[in-house]
C-alpha cells in the first residue's frame, strides 16, 4: 500500500510540475554519462530538511563524484521551472543538478536523479491502477502488485548500477592527478640519470684521452 501511495504521489507530482517538459527516457546505459555531460555537481547524499512554503531543500553530500563544493550541506530552491523537480522525500539520494545564481541547486527532471524507490528522473512506467469505479479483483490486485514489484526492482537496480558507474567515474578522474603527481616525482629522476649519464660519459672521456696522451709520451 505504501508504494502503491508513493507512485501515486510521485504520478501527482509529474502531471502538476511537468506537464509541459519534455525529457527524453532514461537509458540505463547512457543515464550516467549524459547526466555526468550536463550536470554541474553530481553527488550521493540525504536529503536533511525541505520546506514546502519556501520551496527549499538541502541535502548532506555523502560522497561527491563531480563539481567543486567543500560544505558537507549543499541548499537547493525550486526556480517554479516546469522541468524542475522538488524532492518531498527525506531519504538517500543520487542528484545530478545544476548551480543557481546564488550558489543553491535546482534538479532537473531531464537528469538521473533518484532515490532507491523512486526511479531517475521521476519519470516511471506508470502502473495501471484501478479506479473507484470499477470493482477490484483478485486478478487486478495481482497485477498491480507485479508491476509494482517490477517497478521497484528496477530503480533498485538502477540505484546500484548508478553509484557503481560514478564511483567507477570518480576513481578515474582521482587517477588523473595522481598521474600528474607520478610523471612530476619522475622528472627529477629523469634528469639526475640524464646527469648521471653526462658524468660518466665526461668521465669516460677523461680516462681515454688521459690514456691517448699516456701511450703518445710512450711512444715518444
Amino acid at each position: 500500500m505504501k508504494l502503491h501511495n508513493l507512485f501515486l504521489l510521485i504520478i501527482l507530482s509529474w502531471f502538476n510540475q511537468s506537464f509541459s517538459c519534455d525529457c527524453p527516457p532514461h537509458e540505463r546505459e547512457t543515464m550516467v554519462s549524459k547526466g555526468l555531460k550536463s550536470a554541474e555537481i553530481v553527488f550521493y547524499g540525504e536529503l536533511v530538511k525541505i520546506d514546502t512554503v519556501s520551496k527549499t531543500y538541502s541535502f548532506r553530500i555523502i560522497e561527491l563524484f563531480k563539481g567543486d563544493y567543500k560544505s558537507p550541506i549543499i541548499n537547493g530552491k525550486s526556480l517554479n521551472n516546469n522541468c524542475e523537480i522538488f524532492p518531498f522525500k527525506k531519504d538517500l539520494w543520487i542528484v545530478y543538478a545544476a548551480f543557481n545564481k546564488d550558489n543553491t541547486i535546482s534538479i532537473s527532471y531531464c537528469l538521473p536523479s533518484q532515490t532507491i524507490e523512486i526511479p531517475p528522473g521521476f519519470l516511471p512506467p506508470i502502473p495501471l491502477f484501478t479506479t473507484s469505479e470499477k470493482v477490484t479483483t483478485k486478478l487486478d490486485s495481482l497485477s498491480n502488485e507485479i508491476d509494482n514489484l517490477k517497478i521497484r526492482n528496477e530503480t533498485m537496480s538502477n540505484w546500484f548500477y548508478q553509484l557503481e558507474q560514478l564511483r567507477a567515474y570518480k576513481l578515474s578522474q582521482n587517477k588523473i592527478p595522481e598521474n600528474q603527481k607520478n610523471i612530476f616525482y619522475d622528472k627529477p629522476l629523469i634528469i639526475s640519470l640524464i646527469i648521471n649519464i653526462l658524468l660518466f660519459s665526461i668521465l669516460i672521456f677523461i680516462v681515454v684521452t688521459k690514456r691517448f696522451s699516456s701511450n703518445k709520451q710512450i711512444t715518444k
